[in-house]
């Protein structure tokens, strides 16, 4: 004779099953884990990505970063659609040198650093007279917006537009644009001590032309110096209203 299963043994050897088959779907399931938000990076004193960047052993002086640093006119306004570069030529030192830097501010990197050319009218070795005179085949100092490119006599080139009325705002109708050049280069520092005068444009070597004007074209600030009392004095672009005096700013300074 068969033994019959009682209906509340079966019942619970069901449950039984059943819920050890719900718990192996449970424990199968993977955990979620919290991954903790990164913090925001902290601001970057001029200071710090000054001396992080080494830029006193390429002769670029504080004070003209810091006057690079103060061209944010122009991105408060909205004029800059590639804030991200800046460009700083440097006529203070002599064209024997490596004057161009362009500093990439998101990453906080020196992305080049080379030759650049200034007008043949504005000196031989170092940079001394300044215009914006169409003609005078001179350099024009101050701060700039780079524009488009084209293809010109002088190959791949960069528009630029200068932005303080008075001293460089004459750049378009002068063709005063960005380009490479032959005669920017080692071998004519060493066969000469100092590269060639354009006339007035900002040259510079011919083998990175290409890279440097794609890096910096399409608004981004490029800024001119030289020694001059005259462009300190005229500059509204360095003695905006409401900004701290230069040796304020180089004493309580913070970007970010």
């Amino acid at each position: 004779m068969r033994p019959t299963i009682k209906p509340f043994i079966f019942l619970l050897v069901l449950f039984g099953c059943v819920t050890a088959v719900l718990g192996m779907t449970v424990l199968s399931e993977p955990v979620a884990k919290h991954t903790p938000t990164a913090p925001a990076p902290a601001p970057v004193s001029k200071t710090a990505l000054y001396d992080s960047l080494r830029l006193d052993t390429m002769s670029l002086s504080p004070k003209l970063f810091y006057l690079l640093c103060r061209g944010t006119k122009m991105q408060d306004a909205g004029e800059l659609s590639n804030s991200r570069m800046l460009t700083i030529v440097d006529f203070s030192l002599p064209s024997s040198r490596k004057r161009l830097f362009i500093i990439d501010m998101e990453s906080k990197k020196l992305l080049y650093n080379t030759y650049v050319s200034h007008g043949r009218n504005s000196g031989t070795d170092m940079a001394t007279r300044f215009s914006n005179r169409p003609e005078s085949f001179q350099s024009s100092l101050g701060f700039y917006i780079t524009g488009n490119t084209y293809n010109g006599k002088n190959g791949y080139s960069l528009r630029l537009d200068g932005m303080e009325q008075g001293i460089n705002d004459n750049a378009l109708e002068r063709a005063i644009v960005m380009h490479g050049s032959a005669y920017v280069n080692d071998r004519i520092v060493h066969a000469k001590g100092y590269i060639g005068r354009s006339l007035g444009c900002p040259a510079i070597p011919a083998a990175l032309a290409k890279v440097i004007i794609n890096t910096i074209r399409n608004g981004s600030c490029l800024f001119i110096y030289g020694h001059d009392t005259s462009y300190l004095a005229m500059s509204k672009m360095l003695s905006q209203p409401g900004l701290p005096s230069l040796s304020d700013t180089m004493m309580a300074d913070s970007m970010g």
